[in-house]
Parts: structure tokens; C-alpha cells; sequence
């Protein structure tokens, strides 16, 4: 997990974006190591000789160019350093000479060091003002003092340095040396980093990158030259490499083994077998509620919970990583429809919980009414118990028929309907349905999730309808699967990206694509279930799908035939929540003013898993609850608080 904080501003900030930290824990080998270092340091950041030949030909237009580039440059030269060490000069004479824990770096002199480094100065100085001149003018200082005093070229560092023995045995070898070292030489604290603060989002970011960056650097660095292991004194001071964690020394261990061909047979991946997607021996029709069940389902509430803090497209771009290519905050507008999404710092438990309360009282129920909860989420933290008994039992409930996850992302709707509906087949009574996500602390420094993800939940109470009421689900339809490049076009964990969630675009649009012609498809040849006469398309009034990205929806919704203008968004303030977009959006269309009256609603859902899935529903004004606020308007008060397991409570639940 990776939250975000709020400043001492008020402003959100994301420190994985910035620090550049990794979770070794899932990195094997080397190899998988220097894949994620070329992408997330290597892949936009220049060199020197990069930063001198822009500087020559003019491509910088201005202040702030040159010192993104500045920045990622120094990010790429502390590319394993960032991840893996803390840097601490220590005396010659302190220097353990055995340890195989402490690591001494070899370096090789920058070449034509004097002239990069003028070039940069002439060129900030010749260069106009971005935004704010004595803004950039801090950045670059901070910027420019570590590239000034950088002793040696970064092309060619191996990702783990030697060990100090080993690096005795080179003694022409030459390493950083320090006549003199103060120890309280100032560096930023966590904090100081977290609240820097500039009205200007980009430039906000650079001071991050700058402030991190010269932490990388805590002594007097134009003390410091490069010379031969042998040379160095007993009082002399050098840069010892500490690992930061275990996992960091795990891994160091993993690849030296490997190295020397010691790594267990066991640990090595076998290769997969991959089979080509083939469609099923018939279609599977959809699911005609009212001519497939006795017991028809009602919806008697839908309540929304939304998370407390609002993250801006402003809110992205101040915590923009090194990793990023430049973008605006209008440019994400442009490229997802989303202008902000919704963060909460209350776990995920806590949303569904509040919208839970929020729904049984608009709906006027009991929780021992309940025959089954069922909650659709596909970022829950817990496996044991899952989040819909963890409910249950929060709720008082001391049974239910079914209390069970379903994990089908964006499609969790309706998935999570036809579920909900079949149950009410067995158990005649209500069924509460949450749909819940919480996306802020699972995606890292990865742009594309960053900018669409957020979180959010909403709850259903499904009941049985009166004898003679044909209920309000119509028709329920639910796919998954596909090729192999889309099963896997949305993934968390992901240990190619430090387990944060990723989203692979174009694969994501292509089952996007094929799911949308496939609901179009079937309801075109689908009857309304009140005039035979019509197709099932024709009968919708209102089409509210996933909140995936508007951009894309809008296009390819075109391209099956459907108008903007019969689509609804409220992804331009909520980003895209998955399993509790649609619900979520539905809630929205009421308060908006879209749905004024009961309207049959076509509401389809596609994503992770290359699942997908529609519902057909009669949307009722009235169903919606009134919205809970950030306290939950007193109904955080009923989750009880966690209490730690003792030893007698073990002995009691086995019986001793």
C-alpha cells in the first residue's frame, strides 16, 4: 500500500512518486531489477551529453525545461542509489572491511564534465522565466549545486556495487573521498519534502525532485574527488552504501546466488503453455429476468459514499514523477474526461460500511431483514474474512444466507446484480449489494492510473417485489475472459510496476471495443419485455455505462452506433471508481437532474479480467438515499473499534 498524505497546506502529496522507492520483495533477478530501472529512471531521462546537445541546438524554450530534464538527469545518475542504498560517509579508518552487507561504489571520472556544466549555467541564465522566476531560481539551485559537483559519469554503474573487500582488491580503483565530513550537514526532512509548497503544480514537483535529490548528497560536495582505493587515508571519508531494508539485502542475496549458479531449480519460472482464444460452443444469452425467475427484484435504495478529499488534475501534476513525460493538467483533462477524482483516507471497510447504513435506512430495513450481502470490489485489503462477512458482522447480522466478495472490477454491477437477483430465488428476502473501491493507496507513481483512478462506494438493498410487480432489472447479461492480452490489460499487483495497479491502454480499448459490439448486438435482437413490437435498444432512455475513461467510451460507443448525447458522465468529478462507477453514476443522474422520473437505464460495465457485463433497469428517483458526508453523518460511530488478538483469546477459540 501507498497512501497519500495531506500536507500541512491541505495538499495532497503522493511520496511514492518521488522517492524513488522500490518493493524488492517481488523483484527475482537481476534482470526484472534492470527492466524496472530502465523503465521507471532510464526511459525519459537525458544524460549529460543529451542535456549539452539540446542546450546547442536551442530546444529548451525556457527555464523550466531545461530543469525537468536537470532533474530526471540526476534521478537517472541515483537510479540504483535511490532504490537500494542510504549513502553515509564514514571514516576510512571506521570502515568495516569484511561485511558483506556494506558496499563501496567504484567510479569512472565524467568526462568533459566542465563543459556540460557551463553550458547548463549559461544556458538557465540566457533562458526566460516559465511561470515564476524566483521559484525556478530555488529549483535550479538546489538542482544545479548537485550536477556542478558530480564527480563521475553514470552511463556505465553496475546496479549493485562492490563490497568494500572487493573493492580493496582493485586498489587503482577510484571511489569518492572526503577530507573532512560534517555530520549535521543539512538535509531535508520527510516532512519539509512533503509540505513544499508552489502555486505553480509543475514547479511544486521540481522543488520535490530537487529536495529529494539533494538529500541524495549530505555532505560538502565540492570537497570531494576521486581517487584510488589505495590512496585513501585513516581520517579520510568515503561514501559508504548501506541496503536500505532486508528486502534490498534479500535481493542482493537472490542475485549473487544466481551469479554463481546457486539458485535452487525450484525458483526458476517454467514457461506457460499459451493457447489461442477460442469462442464458446454457443453464445450466452442474456438473462430475461421476468421470464427466467418467480421472484422478481425490487430496488428499494441506493445510497453513495464518496471519498472526503478531492485530487485535482493540479493535485496529479504537483506530484508529478520523474517517470512522467510532461503533461498538463488540461492535457489529462483532454485525454480522459476527468477534471478530479475522489480520495478517502478511511479504509475501504469504512466506505462500505457507511453506505451500507445509508441504504438499509433509506430503505427502511432492518440488517436482520437481510438474507445476503454481497460486495463487489476489486481492491479490497483483506482476504480473511472477506469484506461482505466483515459487514455482515458489523451489521449485526448474526447470519445471512450468502455473505460473499465478488471480484469482477469494473463490471462488478452487474455482476454483482444477476447474483444478488438469483439469490433472491433462494432466500425471498433483501439483499444488500455494495460496490466499493479504494484506488488511491494501490497506485504509485504510475501516470495512467494515477490520472483515472479513485474512490468511492455505493449500496443497493435488492428486495422481492409484491406478488404481480414486475420488478425493476429486465434483462442481466455477464461476460469474462478473452485473449490473453486483455485478460491482463489491467493488473494489480503487478511486480513489473512495484506491485502498484496498471493499466496497458490500448488492450484495455480493444476488449472495450469488442464487449460494446457484443451488448449492442444483443439488444438489437432482444424484445422489450413491455412491447414485443420493439427491440430491448430501442425501449432504453438512458444509457449510463463504466466510468472508465469519456474520451475513449464516447468514441467507441460512436463508432457501435449509440450518440453522445444518450450517454451520461459524472466522471469529470469522479474519476473512474470500477465496481462502484456505474451505481455511483446512476445516483448522480438523480441529483443531476437527467433522471426526473422512473427510466429504463441500459448500464454497462467492462474491464480487468476482460470482464463485462450490462444490466437493464428501471431507475426510480426515489430510491436514492441522501448523502452521507465525510463522517458518514454519525455512521462511522458503528464500526466497532479493532481490537489486538491476545494469547487468551487463541486459547479460547480452540476450546482450551
Amino acid at each position: 500500500m501507498k497512501p497519500f498524505v495531506v500536507n500541512r497546506h491541505g495538499r495532497m502529496v503522493f511520496p511514492a512518486n518521488v522517492l524513488g522507492a522500490l518493493d524488492f520483495s517481488v523483484i527475482d533477478t537481476i534482470d526484472q531489477f534492470r527492466a524496472v530501472i530502465g523503465r521507471d529512471f532510464e526511459a525519459k531521462a537525458p544524460t549529460g551529453t543529451d542535456i549539452l546537445t539540446h542546450v546547442a541546438s536551442g530546444e529548451y524554450r525556457n527555464r523550466f525545461a531545461l530543469l525537468r530534464e536537470l532533474g530526471q538527469n540526476l534521478y537517472w545518475v541515483n537510479r540504483y542509489t535511490l532504490p537500494m542504498f542510504e549513502k553515509q560517509p564514514t571514516r576510512w579508518r571506521d570502515v568495516p572491511r569484511h561485511r558483506p552487507d556494506l558496499f563501496l561504489p567504484l567510479l569512472t571520472p565524467w568526462e568533459d564534465a566542465d563543459r556540460k556544466i557551463s553550458a547548463v549555467e549559461s544556458a538557465y541564465d540566457a533562458l526566460p522565466a516559465r511561470w515564476d522566476a524566483d521559484a525556478e531560481d530555488r529549483v535550479f539551485a538546489l538542482l544545479f549545486d548537485v550536477f556542478r559537483h558530480k564527480r563521475h559519469h553514470a552511463t556505465e554503474l553496475p546496479p549493485i556495487p562492490p563490497t568494500v573487500a572487493e573493492a580493496l582488491a582493485r586498489p587503482e580503483a577510484l571511489t569518492l573521498v572526503l577530507p573532512r565530513h560534517d555530520p549535521d550537514y543539512r538535509v531535508f526532512t520527510p516532512d519539509e519534502i512533503l509540505d513544499a509548497n508552489e502555486e505553480v503544480p509543475e514547479l511544486e514537483a521540481l522543488l520535490r525532485w530537487s529536495m529529494v535529490l539533494h538529500n541524495q548528497y549530505p555532505w560538502e560536495r565540492s570537497d570531494g574527488e576521486l581517487r584510488p582505493v589505495s590512496t585513501i587515508g585513516d581520517d579520510d571519508f568515503v561514501i559508504l552504501y548501506h541496503p536500505r531494508d532486508r528486502e534490498v539485502l534479500a535481493f542482493i542475496d537472490r542475485v549473487r546466488a544466481a551469479e554463481s549458479d546457486a539458485a535452487p531449480a525450484a525458483t526458476r519460472q517454467a514457461s506457460v503453455p499459451a493457447f489461442d482464444a477460442r469462442p464458446p460452443v454457443r453464445p450466452y444469452p442474456p438473462v430475461r429476468v421476468r421470464e427466467t425467475f418467480t421472484v422478481m427484484p425490487k430496488l428499494e435504495a441506493l445510497s453513495v459514499v464518496r471519498g472526503e478529499h478531492i485530487c485535482s488534475n493540479d493535485d496529479v501534476i504537483r506530484n508529478s514523477s520523474f517517470s512522467w513525460s510532461p503533461m498538463s493538467a488540461a492535457e489529462i483533462s483532454a485525454k480522459t474526461g476527468i477534471d478530479q477524482r475522489r480520495y478517502s483516507g478511511r479504509p475501504i471497510e469504512q466506505l462500505a460500511l457507511d453506505a451500507s447504513l445509508a441504504a438499509l435506512t433509506h430503505a427502511g430495513r432492518a440488517p436482520e431483514e437481510i438474507g445476503a450481502v454481497l460486495v463487489a470490489t476489486c481492491t479490497s485489503d483483506r482476504l480473511i474474512p472477506s469484506t461482505a462477512c466483515w459487514l455482515s458482522g458489523e451489521l449485526g447480522m448474526l447470519q445471512t444466507h450468502a455473505s460473499v466478495d465478488l471480484v469482477a472490477a469494473c463490471a462488478g454491477l452487474p455482476y454483482g446484480l444477476s447474483e444478488a437477483v438469483r439469490l433472491l430465488q433462494e432466500v425471498r428476502r433483501p439483499v444488500l449489494l455494495v460496490c466499493v473501491e479504494k484506488f488511491s493507496d494501490k497506485i504509485g507513481s504510475v501516470r495512467t492510473s494515477r490520472m483515472i483512478f479513485g474512490d468511492g462506494a455505493a449500496a443497493i438493498v435488492v428486495a422481492p417485489a409484491e406478488p404481480g410487480d414486475t420488478g425493476d432489472v429486465q434483462v442481466l447479461q455477464t461476460y469474462a475472459s478473452g485473449p490473453g492480452t486483455e485478460v491482463n490489460s489491467i493488473v494489480w499487483p503487478n511486480p513489473e510496476f512495484d506491485n502498484d495497479i496498471t493499466v496497458y491502454g490500448p488492450e484495455v480499448k480493444s476488449l472495450v471495443r469488442r464487449y460494446l459490439a457484443q451488448m449492442i448486438s444483443e439488444l438489437e435482437e432482444q424484445s422489450d419485455p413491455d412491447a414485443s413490437d420493439r427491440s430491448l435498444l430501442d425501449s432504453i432512455e438512458l444509457i449510463v455505462p463504466h466510468q472508465a475513461n469519456k474520451t475513449m467510451i464516447v468514441d467507441l460507443a460512436g463508432k457501435a452506433g449509440l450518440k453522445e448525447e444518450q450517454l451520461y458522465f459524472n466522471i469529470a468529478t469522479m474519476g473512474n471508481v470500477s465496481a462502484a462507477s456505474i451505481p455511483i453514476a446512476l445516483h448522480d443522474a438523480v441529483t443531476d437532474g437527467v433522471i426526473t422520473g422512473p427510466t429504463r437505464v441500459f448500464a454497462p460495465g467492462f474491464g480487468a479480467g476482460a470482464v463485462g457485463g450490462y444490466a437493464v433497469l428501471t431507475m426510480d428517483p426515489a430510491i436514492i438515499a441522501p448523502e452521507a458526508g465525510p463522517d458518514g453523518n454519525g455512521t462511522a460511530s458503528a464500526m466497532r473499534t479493532s481490537v489486538s488478538t491476545t494469547s487468551e483469546d487463541v486459547r479460547v477459540a480452540f476450546g482450551e
